[in-house]
């Protein structure tokens, strides 16, 4: 599975996946990643991009949730990434909180819900509670798609002007499987909203919603 490596389309020296900006809040090195509840690598982004073109293979690109969306798990052996997902228990109910949250300052606030990270731990080791992942789901956009995004969300080409990698990774997941993990519920609510609001304008189908529901 993380073995063969295709040629990019932009010929020798170009990459098949770049971190989009839209991920840089999880890597440490972006201000960005402060505050971000979720998975933060540590690892900086030119590594992470230098690895994971190394792995690329078309062939092993499953599908998302509509057809610019796909997905690529590789074994985590490269960074110390854990998981950040847990069981709710009546022993940890007491560490979730609400909060209402954007994305970044165009989209709309949403209520999420998460564990406080320090009340969790409540002096343990994070070890003791997240385990390192096994896998890493890369979350993958088309190029189009991200650029029509963009474009909804009046957000101006970066320095170095139009990117041309054909997939840009909008997230990562830290997991212990190789398959998708249902999206939150919020989440699916988000990406039906027009792009303008910061969704990808997918409607939201019921029965992806309600196993979201059911898992989460």
């Amino acid at each position: 599975m993380t073995s063969t490596t295709s040629t990019p389309e932009g010929g020798e020296g170009a990459k098949n996946l770049v971190v989009d900006q839209f991920c840089f809040r999880q890597f440490s090195e972006k201000e960005k990643s402060k505050g971000y509840a979720g998975t933060v690598f540590n690892i900086s982004i030119d590594k992470f991009e230098e690895i994971v073109n190394t792995r690329y293979d078309p062939s092993q690109l499953k599908d998302g949730y509509a057809p610019f969306c796909k997905h690529l798990f590789i074994v985590n052996d490269f960074t110390d990434a854990r998981v950040n997902v847990l069981p709710i228990t009546k022993e940890n109910e007491h560490c979730l909180r609400t909060k209402y949250e954007a994305r970044n300052e165009k989209e709309l606030p949403v209520l999420t819900r998460y564990f406080d990270r320090e009340l969790l731990l409540n002096g343990q080791n994070e070890s003791d509670i997240f385990p390192v992942a096994k896998y890493i789901d890369l979350i993958l956009y088309s190029r189009d798609q991200i650029e029509k995004e963009n474009a909804a969300m009046g957000k101006e080409v970066g320095e170095g002007g139009k990117e041309k990698a054909p997939w840009g990774i909008v997230s990562i997941k830290a997991q212990d499987v190789d398959n998708e993990l249902p999206m939150t519920p919020i989440t699916a609510m988000r990406n039906a909203l027009g792009k303008d609001q910061g969704g990808s304008g997918v409607e939201l189908v019921r029965e992806s919603y309600m196993e979201a529901y059911e898992y989460w």
